[in-house]
């Protein structure tokens, strides 16, 4: 049985390479001091095609430093989680299993001088060095144990991390946080949500978080399948179904059922269509209680694009899919997801939701200076159902409703797109997107450099290999 997730660009690839001879065409511009680095599963051992989920795959970060118009190094590394570290070092895979398994997949930043490789869903994150190699699972220095998030905001005004994380063994909560600026978590909170959704991200406005509890949920069926013996199925399952959603999984039963759920096996959440889809909305300084709940049509969203709040109002651009994981079950691919815009009527208590482009399209990213506040630039890659690449990046402009399109012609695929500006009283379009872009023809990448305002290319960095189809990545500069 065949899996396009593990087929084409979406294979991973088998080196580690450091690269400090870089062939580059056009010029890299003088502002960029930093790395630029991007996230995504890439498995280090065999998997099964008929079992294997994309977003299951070990965690590698592709990095290019650039430096005085340069690219000083390319460089890739598997997160050294350790399972990777035991087939690395030559042990096998079978002893490691569960969350120590699961690679930390999914995104890279920068914050209080670290670098950050992350994923969801209760599994670690990783501390890397600036050369990449992992140094060891982070807690934010003991203040904020269990798992984490792929999707933290950065408040550009004081710059805290805030993020809503979940985890089936949670039941039915997920965890709001805020790291401040030096590394440390400052606040937690708990919000009760209707059962064990895939929270993947969330929004944050200056004056808001939002939550998404939308209908895909943790299927306890898919969890038991992926690793109980077929005697114990139907008590598994009825342990987990009764635990889930009700109360917290104590952490025996937790770390048994993580340990059933293989790393590169199935992902165990589905989608429920008996499940109310509903958004959240909580002062930035409030509690559970405070939380008001507002319905919308059934709908998944992986990726909001940014929130600000307009009056009585708070604005929601986000990349809408009909459904999620219902008839494909090895990555996105139901639909062609569409940018919508949620306006959350606070006096009215309602939502108006509204279609800004029916065009396919995921990797929705912002000005960051902008995050939580109002926007006019947006950019998102063109996609097929959610997952396959198109060879398009669009620059929307939401003062006009104008869409610009950038193709990169013979059939070769744009990833996530992230803005960068010139410096840091720039306009919001005044400096360089950063992303790489697949060649088939030569089955290698470039990183490339676009003009934000023009979309005309900058520079293209040669890398010597390909970067396999990911997930998130960012522009880390240097701190001083």
């Amino acid at each position: 049985m065949g899996n396009k997730f593990l087929e084409g660009n979406f294979a991973p690839v088998s080196r580690e390479h450091t690269i400090t001879e870089l062939a580059v065409t056009g010029r890299i511009p003088d502002f960029l001091d930093g790395r630029y680095l991007r996230n995504g599963p890439n498995p280090l051992s065999e998997v099964d095609p008929a079992a294997y989920h994309w977003f299951m795959g070990d965690g590698m970060v592709h990095g290019v430093r650039l430096r005085d118009g340069k690219a000083e190094w390319y460089r890739n590394r598997w997160v050294r989680n350790p399972a990777v570290t035991a087939v690395l070092e030559g042990e096998g895979p079978s002893r490691f299993c569960g969350l120590d398994a699961l690679g930390a997949n999914t995104n890279v930043i920068g914050h209080a001088g670290k670098t950050l490789a992350l994923v969801e869903a209760g599994a670690p994150i990783y501390e890397l060095t600036d050369e990449l190699d992992t140094t060891g699972v982070c807690d934010f220095d003991g203040t904020l144990r269990g798992g984490y998030t792929a999707h933290p905001k950065r408040d550009p005004r004081t710059g805290e991390l805030h993020a809503v994380s979940y985890f089936f063994g949670m039941g039915n909560k997920v965890q709001y946080s805020v790291i401040d600026a030096g590394g440390r978590a400052r606040r937690t909170v708990d919000i009760e949500v209707t059962g064990s959704p895939m929270m993947h991200d969330f929004s944050l406005t200056e004056r808001h978080v939002i939550f998404y509890d939308l209908p895909v949920t943790f299927n306890a069926e898919m969890a038991v399948a992926a690793g109980v013996p077929s005697a114990l199925r139907t008590p598994a399952k009825l342990v987990l179904s009764a635990m889930v959603g009700k109360v917290r999984v104590p952490d025996p039963m937790t770390a048994m059922m993580a340990r059933k759920i293989g790393a590169n096996g199935g992902l165990p959440y589905r989608w429920d269509p008996k499940y109310p889809a509903r958004i959240g909305v909580m002062p930035r300084e409030g509690g559970n209680g405070d939380v008001r709940w507002f319905d919308v049509e059934p709908c998944y969203v992986f990726h909001p694009l940014n929130a600000y709040d307009d009056g009585d109002s708070v604005v929601l651009d986000v990349v809408r899919h009909a459904r999620m994981f219902d008839r494909e079950l090895h990555g996105p691919g139901e639909d062609n997801p569409t940018l919508d815009r949620w306006t959350v009527d606070l006096v009215a208590g309602k939502v108006l939701e509204e279609r800004l482009d029916d065009r396919g399209q995921e990797f929705p990213r912002v000005d960051e200076r902008l995050v939580g506040r109002r926007h006019r630039f947006g950019y998102t890659m063109s996609a097929d159902g959610g997952a396959n690449p198109g060879g398009s990046l669009f620059k929307h402009d939401f003062h006009t409703g104008s869409r610009q399109e950038r193709a990169f012609g013979a059939g070769r695929q744009p990833g996530e797109f992230v803005f960068v500006p010139c410096h840091d009283d720039a306009a919001e379009d005044d400096g360089v997107l950063i992303g790489f872009v697949f060649d088939p023809a030569t089955r290698r990448s470039d990183l490339t450099l676009l003009d934000a305002g023009t979309m005309e290319t900058v520079a293209a960095i040669h890398l010597p290999d390909r970067v396999p189809n990911g997930f998130h990545g960012n522009w880390v500069p240097t701190t001083p």
